[in-house]
C-alpha cells in the first residue's frame, strides 16, 4: 500500500483550516468581519517578531510547500508566482511573514500621503454562499509615512524574504484634481523601500478616485509618477522602482484599449488586473440581501470577468501582468495564468481556503513547469 505524506499534508491543511479555524475565525467579534481581519494581521505581526520567527517560518514553509519557480517579472525576481494582494495588510505590521505561507511576494497598502481612518463601520461583509466580500474600507491606514518607517525597520531587520510591492492611493480629503501631488508625496517617502509600486485608481471606495482610470489624468498621474522615480533612483545611484498601474473589472473595451496607450506611453512597467467590482453578477440567492450594500465586490463571483480582463489586456500588450480577482482553487489560478497572466495574486480566495489554498496554487504552478 502507497502512503503519499503529501497528499495527507495537503488534506490536514485544507479541511483543518475550513472545517476548524476558519469557523473560528468568522465567529470573532460575533461575526463581524473585520474584526476577524484584525485578529488574524495580528497573530501575523507576532508571528513575525518572534526570535526563532526564521526558524519556525522554515519549518511551517516546509510543511505548506515553498514555491519552487523563481521567475523574474520587470526586473524583480519572485521566488514564486503566487503573491497577497493589496488590502490584507494594508500597514505592512507582518511584511516579514507572509514569506512563511508560501507567498511570492506581498502587496501592502494601498496606502496614503495622510493617516486616515476609512469608511464607518461596519465595512466589510462576507457573502459566504457566494464565497464573496464587499467591502467600503475606503483606504484605511496609518500613512505613507509610517509605512515608510515599518518597511525600513523590516528591511533591516534581514528577516524579509519576499518581494514588497506597495499600493499608492489617494487621500480621501485631496481634491481629485490635486491627485498627482498626494501620489508623489507618497512615492517621495516609500521609494528605494518597495520593489514595485502599485497606482490604485480603481478602488470604488474613495470619491471620484475611479475618474483618474481617464485617459487625460491617467497620463498626467502615471507620467508625473514614473519621472518622480526616475529621478529619486538617480539620486541615490539606483535602478527605478518598477510602476504598475491597478484597473478596475468594470471598464469597457474601449476604456481600456485607452488604459493601454496610457501605459505604453508613460512608462509604466505593467499592469494589476483586477480590482474589485461594483456588478453584483454571480451571487447566491442566500446572499442577496447584503447584495445592496454599497463596495467593491471580490471573490469567486469575480472569476470570469477577471478572466476576460486579463485576456483582453494579455492579447494587446506585451507588459506583464498580475492577475488578481476570484482565484478560489489552483484552476482558477492556472486559468487567470492561461489568460495571460504572469503572477497571481489572491484575497477573497485566502479568506475563505486558508494557506492551503497558497500550497495547492504553488503546486500546480511547479507541476505545470516540470511537464514543460
Amino acid at each position: 500500500m502507497n502512503f503519499d505524506l503529501d497528499a495527507v499534508r495537503r488534506a490536514t491543511l485544507t479541511h483543518g483550516y475550513e472545517r476548524a479555524m476558519r469557523p473560528a475565525l468568522f465567529r470573532i467579534g460575533g461575526g463581524d468581519a473585520e474584526a476577524a481581519h484584525h485578529a488574524t494581521l495580528q497573530a501575523m505581526a507576532q508571528f513575525g517578531s518572534l526570535p526563532a520567527a526564521g526558524l519556525i517560518a522554515d519549518v511551517v514553509g516546509a510543511a505548506l510547500g515553498a514555491p519552487d519557480d523563481a521567475v523574474t517579472i520587470a526586473g524583480i525576481r519572485f521566488p514564486g508566482r503566487v503573491g497577497l494582494a493589496a488590502g490584507v495588510d494594508k500597514d505592512g505590521v507582518a511584511v516579514t511573514s507572509w514569506g512563511a505561507l508560501g507567498f511570492g511576494h506581498v502587496e501592502v497598502g494601498t496606502v496614503t500621503a495622510e493617516a486616515q481612518p476609512g469608511n464607518p463601520q461596519p465595512r466589510l461583509f462576507r457573502l459566504k454562499a457566494s464565497h464573496g466580500l464587499i467591502n467600503r474600507m475606503g483606504f484605511n491606514n496609518d500613512g505613507s509615512q509610517a509605512l515608510a518607517a515599518t518597511l525600513c525597520r523590516a528591511r533591516s531587520s534581514g528577516n524579509l524574504s519576499i518581494p514588497v510591492g506597495v499600493s499608492l492611493g489617494k487621500t480621501k480629503t485631496t481634491p481629485v484634481e490635486e491627485a498627482t501631488r498626494d501620489y508623489l508625496m507618497s512615492l517621495g517617502r516609500l521609494s528605494g523601500l518597495a520593489d514595485y509600486f502599485a497606482v490604485n485608481v480603481s478602488s470604488p471606495n474613495t470619491p471620484g478616485l475611479r475618474t483618474l482610470q481617464d485617459k487625460a489624468p491617467l497620463l498626467e498621474l502615471l507620467q508625473s509618477i514614473t519621472a518622480r522615480e526616475r529621478n529619486l533612483a538617480a539620486e541615490r545611484g539606483a535602478h527605478p522602482t518598477p510602476v504598475f498601474v491597478k484597473i478596475a473589472p468594470d471598464l469597457t473595451e474601449d476604456a481600456l484599449e485607452d488604459v493601454l496607450e496610457v501605459a505604453h506611453g508613460s512608462g509604466v512597467s505593467g499592469l494589476i488586473a483586477t480590482n474589485t467590482t461594483l456588478a453584483r453578477d454571480g451571487l447566491a440567492r442566500a446572499d442577496l440581501t447584503l447584495a445592496s450594500e454599497a463596495g467593491g465586490l471580490s471573490g469567486a463571483p469575480l472569476t470570469r470577468r477577471a478572466r476576460e480582463v486579463v485576456g483582453f489586456l494579455a492579447s494587446r500588450t506585451q507588459l506583464p501582468i498580475i492577475g488578481v480577482g476570484g482565484i478560489m482553487s489552483a484552476d482558477d489560478g492556472l486559468a487567470l495564468m492561461d489568460s495571460g497572466a504572469d503572477l497571481l495574486q489572491v484575497y477573497s480566495g485566502f479568506i475563505y481556503k486558508g494557506p492551503g489554498l497558497v500550497r495547492d496554487l504553488n503546486e500546480a504552478l511547479r507541476t505545470r513547469a516540470r511537464r514543460g
